[in-house]
């Protein structure tokens, strides 16, 4: 069984994202690695280039910054780390710049590439998320932080990144045939220094909306108010991947949340009833479970 990761990335030091964190925590599954870096304003190049020069084939890219609207220039990166992959390869295995695989997962992991490997009715496996906020401490409950994504897709060249990158599709708009793995990545998008987040969030809409409306919804200030976008969390009481220690322990900012404030609103409050006590998935799924 072969095993190629891939990933894009553009300004990862300048916006604070853990890529290097997210290569390393899946490297030990993947017999090589693509990943599509774009054209930057910072180190990004250099740094991807010193995590493993034996398995890491590095794209250079340019981003196509007119396709903006609903996120379109991040699939089409990602599909461009798609078509550097080998036709040898059995299965592709997706990483976000934000995203790390716990180290604990990792057998898991393994064992369904192998299980599912010759079953040619499974696309993709999917993974359960959790997604950190504020700080390390804490995980966003609420049902705006999706509970599932594809991240391991059949080397399928009919197979290709979806809308925002978020998901895959294959052939004509088609969902993909998944099986439900029993691991989780961790999302620490929301997690950052709240000066480099507030960068963030000026840039980063810019993938999505035109400028005006940027200019209208994106509040100008030194720092990100984590506080004033909760709806509701939780404290997390696991551990975190081995890989993350260091940029925790670097951690230079403070976030306290009482979570006796958090917010459910009754459209909530009915949707975790549904899901938790009834059975009834009333989640969006770009995906069928098989």
């Amino acid at each position: 069984m072969k095993v190629t990761g891939f990933t894009f990335i553009r300004n990862a030091i300048r916006y604070d994202y853990p890529i290097a964190e997210a290569i390393r925590s899946i490297l030990p599954l993947c017999d090589d690695f693509v990943v599509a870096v774009g054209k930057s304003e910072d180190s990004t190049l250099q740094l991807i280039e010193s995590i493993d020069p034996s398995k890491i084939k590095i794209i250079q890219t340019t981003w196509d910054d007119s396709l903006r609207t609903g996120g379109r220039v991040l699939a089409e990166e990602t599909n461009k780390a798609i078509r550097a992959i080998g036709d040898d390869t059995d299965w592709c295995f997706y990483i976000q710049g934000d995203e790390i695989v716990h180290e604990q997962y990792l057998d898991t992991i393994k064992e369904g590439m192998l299980r599912w490997k010759d079953d040619t009715r499974v696309d993709g496996l999917l993974f359960k998320y959790l997604h950190f906020y504020g700080s390390y401490d804490y995980v966003g409950t609420s049902s705006r932080w999706y509970p599932h994504e594809i991240r391991i897709i059949r080397n399928d060249k009919s197979i290709y990144s979806y809308r925002d990158a978020q998901g895959f599709r294959k052939g004509e708009d088609e969902k993909l045939n998944v099986k439900l793995l029993d691991a989780y990545v961790y999302h620490y998008g929301w997690v950052k220094d709240p000066r480099a987040m507030q960068r963030k969030q000026e840039i980063f809409h810019k993938l999505w909306h035109d400028d005006e409306w940027v200019e209208k919804n994106v509040a100008r200030r030194e720092e990100f108010d984590y506080a004033a976008h909760i709806d509701a969390v939780q404290k997390f009481k696991g551990t975190h991947p081995a890989v993350m220690q260091q940029r925790i322990s670097n951690s230079n900012w403070q976030f306290d949340y009482d979570i006796s404030f958090n917010r459910t609103s009754f459209k909530e409050r009915f949707k975790q009833f549904a899901e938790k006590k009834l059975g009834i998935n009333m989640s969006y799924r770009n995906y069928r479970l098989v």
